[in-house]
């Protein structure tokens, strides 16, 4: 998805809100777009001119319209990225040294493998799975 196109569908979904797509909505949005995994308040504070009470109330404003979501990593610290629909299917890698996340997309074969696993596993509890999302704990390099 092109930076125009994403720009649009993110403004469309924020109208469909009764939300503006402000400057410093805007701002997030574009750092998120730029990262390499979920980035935290204080991650995206350090790279967008948004004060921090104003950028909780803006990642708020934005999960609301699922325009990003949060996820809970290592070591409890919550952290945003664009919605799936946005930033397309993906999962991660989380780093228990340092607790960076880097994003990662698997190719096809291996995601249909993933996504059989996630079924027989869903089976045992007579579970109907509607998604998945996978996350691999380790060590990067730069912690290795």
């Amino acid at each position: 998805m092109t930076k125009t196109t994403l720009d649009r569908e993110v403004e469309l979904r924020l109208f469909e809100h009764d939300v503006r797509y402000t400057k410093g909505r805007r701002s997030v949005v574009k750092a998120l777009v730029a990262a390499s995994g979920p980035m935290s308040a204080a991650e995206l504070g350090g790279v967008v001119d948004v004060p921090l009470s104003s950028l909780y109330r803006t990642l708020s404003v934005l999960e609301d319209s699922g325009v990003v979501t949060n996820h809970l990593g290592a070591k409890g610290l919550t952290r945003y990225e664009l919605a799936e629909w946005l930033a397309g299917h993906h999962h991660h890698l989380v780093c228990v040294g340092c607790g960076a996340v880097e994003d990662i997309e698997i190719p096809p074969a291996q995601e249909e493998s993933v996504r059989d696993l996630v079924r027989q596993i869903a089976a045992l509890a007579s579970f109907h799975p509607s998604d998945h999302a996978l996350e691999i704990e380790g060590t990067c390099v730069k912690c290795a």
